[in-house]
């Protein structure tokens, strides 16, 4: 018989899930502390704690900007894009000039691999 490698998948109780979140909320446990004691992971009671719980317990992301920060973050962006499609464009281009040159070759009856070390050596002869 064929043994399986089966994931474990906890389903907890409102109950518990409940008294996990108020636990916290009393200062009882701090987030990190349930979670030991329980094996649960933070984002699980962080998750119980948005959903049932108060907010003011859990860790907030404060960002702070200079004015001109966002500007300067959506310019770069905006490069970003225009780079990635330009690269694309450079990318077909040279796709397009390879298939070119190799239907050239055949057509000349030569071996694009050897023209293609022939030119090599004479670009590197005239560095």
């Amino acid at each position: 018989m064929e043994e399986r490698n089966q994931k474990t998948v906890n389903r907890y109780s409102e109950a518990f899930k409940n008294q996990v979140v108020k636990e916290v909320e009393a200062g009882t446990y701090t987030v990190q502390q349930a979670r030991r004691t329980y094996g649960l992971s933070a984002n699980t009671i962080q998750y119980w704690m948005k959903r049932m719980g108060k907010f003011e317990l859990l860790p907030r992301i404060v960002r702070v900007e200079k004015p001109n920060e966002k500007d300067r973050i959506q310019e770069l962006e905006r490069q970003i894009r225009e780079l990635k499609e330009s690269l694309a464009e450079t990318q077909v281009r040279y796709l397009i000039s390879e298939s070119r040159f190799e239907v050239v070759c055949e057509e000349q009856g030569l071996d694009p691999e050897e023209v293609k070390k022939k030119l090599k050596a004479k670009r590197s002869s005239k560095q």
